[in-house]
């Protein structure tokens, strides 16, 4: 991440951070209860959690909340490849931190011993995978913030449009 992305995190007013903050504790919430990650008598783990399962689901979730948070007051034009990235890396990091043999798509696909002999090895490489669709996805957005940086008042660059030169008033 350059130093002019950091700036702009550095800018941000309470409304991005507060966003970021619910955002990261909502992902992590939305991950960590269905993988039982967080232990409720809803779902059930047949394999104990990895040592890095939480770690990597606390990273993914502070990116996630981050990325989130540029979409508040955003400065520049929707771009669906940042959007795609970030429903990727999540979606990675919920199969990534999940019980391999819990999950109900990877049983179907791949059957109890593919899901222990394919899908778990693969796992770490779904949760790296996902850190850096996340990463990119919230450099892509903060580096679009400093190339179309928002004007310092809402209103100070208002040119009147066609309405309401017209006299047509929007309220």
């Amino acid at each position: 991440m350059n130093w002019q992305a950091l700036q702009v995190l550095r800018a941000w007013g309470s409304r991005q951070w507060a966003t970021a903050a619910v955002s990261a504790l909502g992902f992590g919430l939305l991950v960590a209860i269905p993988t039982d990650l967080i232990d409720t008598p809803v779902f059930s783990r047949e394999i104990p959690p990895t040592w890095w399962s939480w770690p990597a689901l606390v990273v993914t979730a502070v990116l996630t909340g981050l990325l989130v948070a540029t979409y508040v007051n955003p400065v520049q034009p929707e771009d669906r490849r940042t959007r795609r990235g970030g429903w990727i890396g999540g979606t990675l990091t919920f199969f990534a931190v999940g019980c391999p043999v819990c999950n109900k798509i990877v049983l179907v696909l791949l059957g109890t011993s593919g899901a222990l002999t394919w899908f778990e090895p693969l796992q770490p490489v779904f949760q790296l995978a996902a850190v850096v669709l996340l990463g990119w996805a919230l450099r892509a957005r903060l580096r679009g913030a400093v190339a179309c940086p928002a004007p310092s008042t809402p209103n100070s660059t208002h040119t009147p449009t066609a309405s309401t030169d017209r006299g047509i008033s929007h309220v």
